[in-house]
């Protein structure tokens, strides 16, 4: 019973968040979501990397709470049936999370910032290793 319960509840929660990744909803936070190097650069990548991984782990959730039920219904049967869908739900959600780390990391990663006060001259002085387009011919890759 309180297995069968808890699975339920993890899965409804696993398929919110699913089905908010999905959406595009889930704000980049610290708990939940696929949160790894690579989608954690930015927040445009966070929420590339959880709409990519959104299906899988809402379908980890489903299984959950479709294990939790089966699990409630089946008295003889109901233990083997919660084990099942929880490693199910854990495999697939885990799966779901690759996937999203791999559409994180085809993302290029966004040019540097220029710092306050340069004008993209090329002069050297600021740091910023970037060649700029010029007006005066010859100067900036032209």
């Amino acid at each position: 019973m309180i297995l069968a319960s808890v699975l339920a509840a993890l899965g409804a929660i696993v398929a919110v968040l699913g089905l908010l990744g999905l959406a595009e909803r889930l704000p980049v936070n610290r708990f939940a979501g696929v949160r790894t190097a690579a989608t954690l650069r930015d927040a445009d990548t966070f929420r590339i990397g959880n709409r990519v991984a959104g299906l899988p782990i809402m379908v980890a959730g489903l299984v959950g709470v479709l294990g939790g039920v089966l699990a409630f219904g089946l008295p003889a049967g109901g233990l083997i049936a919660g084990i099942v869908a929880a490693v199910g739900m854990v495999a697939i959600a885990s799966a779901g999370g690759m996937l999203g780390h791999k559409a994180a990391l085809a993302v290029p990663e966004p040019e540097p910032e220029l710092p306050a006060g340069c004008a993209g001259c090329a002069c050297g002085t600021c740091g910023v290793k970037k060649l700029v387009k010029s007006d005066v011919p010859g100067v900036g890759g032209e």
